[in-house]
């Protein structure tokens, strides 16, 4: 990855760190979750709306957390509206494969290129956790659960 490259992922990290997209409670949701990273502290919870054909309708977080926690849970939300529950769990996999190191590539079309900002915590195990609490807390609230934790 060139020097300019890591420059711009950056920089939409902390632009959706500092202004994360869909953060706040809605007044009504079908679905919610809470995630949380004993390592570190970070809390999201996670609000979604399910349509009756399973489409993500409505998808929100708020809580608090590093800036790799956000920003991941900004994307996501931004990411996953319209998506329908198979393809958001499906992306998800990948998205996990991908900052775990299992993966260099995803298969997640024109949201590729989003989530690739998030692609470098896999040289750094710790903020693995940071990146995909959101992701979790997301599948805890498709499978009907309401809480999930890193550990």
């Amino acid at each position: 990855m060139t020097d300019s490259l890591k420059e711009l992922y950056q920089e939409v990290i902390l632009d959706h760190s500092k202004a994360p997209r869909n953060f706040g409670r809605p007044e009504s949701c079908s679905h919610e979750a809470h995630g949380y990273n004993p390592l570190c502290g970070d809390t999201i919870n996670i609000y979604l709306t399910l349509s009756d054909d399973r489409h993500v309708e409505g998808l929100s977080f708020d809580g608090k957390g590093c800036a790799i926690s956000v920003a991941s849970a900004s994307l996501m939300t931004e990411i996953l509206k319209n998506k329908t529950e198979d393809e958001a769990k499906s992306l998800f996999n990948q998205f996990h494969k991908l900052v775990t190191g299992e993966s260099d590539e995803l298969d997640a079309g024109e949201d590729t290129e989003r989530l690739m900002v998030l692609a470098g915590v896999k040289q750094f195990p710790m903020r693995v956790k940071c990146a995909t609490l959101s992701w979790h807390a997301l599948n805890s609230a498709l499978d009907g659960t309401s809480d999930v934790t890193t550990e």
